[in-house]
């Protein structure tokens, strides 16, 4: 299968639309059931200095942060292990509900929301963060757009995670049955549209830019996803 980047449904339609509504509802819950919250925390734990960050806030940013859920359930594992952490939840939209900025509280973490474009965010001359998050953003992307955004990312951390769709047969019949799980429209369509855009291989790897002091990791995560790791030599 070659990479195929198309127009989702649901990047075009405004927060408060119904079906833009249903459509987050149907991500956190297909979120849960392919295990991205385990995926994610799993690699935190393997390429993460957790131990560092029980003396000091984790210095965290989410790109393409949604309304801030799939990060909040990381920081209830995290927090379970000590982590304390200073939280920028990057989005085109501001779709973090006041209650969920309380439960970050409630952990310890400090939460700031910041409507921008990624692009221009990246492109600011601000401190590297620990760490930086990516879940199922970096498939929206062609490859020049993408390699260009990775570029700039390498710049502002010290550790990448990303989980995104895995482009390959078997996801792409499951994501063609999501109607079964009584997903709306919008969600049947960007399923589909999302694999295709996905991920195999050491296609990521090979994005990432060239040259001494990162360590990449990437493989298959879950049924149904593609994992992704970039860690700064020290």
């Amino acid at each position: 299968m070659h990479r195929v980047v198309e127009p989702e449904i649901l990047d075009d339609l405004p927060p408060t639309d119904p079906r833009a509504v249903g459509s987050r509802g149907d991500l956190r819950r297909l979120n849960f059931i392919m295990g991205h919250e385990g995926i994610l925390t799993r690699a935190f734990r393997h390429h993460g200095e957790v131990a560092a960050f029980r003396s000091r806030p984790l210095r965290l940013v989410e790109l393409g942060a949604g309304d801030g859920t799939l990060l909040l359930r990381l920081a209830r594992r995290w927090a379970a292990l000590g982590v304390t952490a200073e939280v920028t939840l990057l989005d085109r939209q501001n779709l973090v509900a006041t209650e969920t900025r309380r439960a970050f509280a409630a952990l310890g973490w400090s939460v700031a929301g910041v409507a921008t474009d990624v692009f221009a965010w990246l492109e600011q001359a601000s401190p590297r963060v620990d760490v930086m998050l990516a879940n199922l953003f970096l498939h929206h992307f062609p490859d020049p757009a993408l390699a260009a955004l990775l570029r700039l990312a390498a710049a502002r951390t010290n550790l990448f995670l990303a989980c995104e769709p895995r482009r390959s047969p078997l996801a792409l019949a499951a994501a063609r049955l999501l109607g079964l799980l009584g997903c709306n429209r919008v969600t049947r369509h960007d399923a589909v549209v999302s694999v295709r855009a996905g991920f195999a291989g050491r296609e990521l790897s090979a994005l990432w830019p060239a040259g001494a002091g990162w360590e990449t990791s990437e493989h298959p995560a879950g049924v149904f996803s593609h994992g992704f790791a970039a860690k700064r030599h020290a």
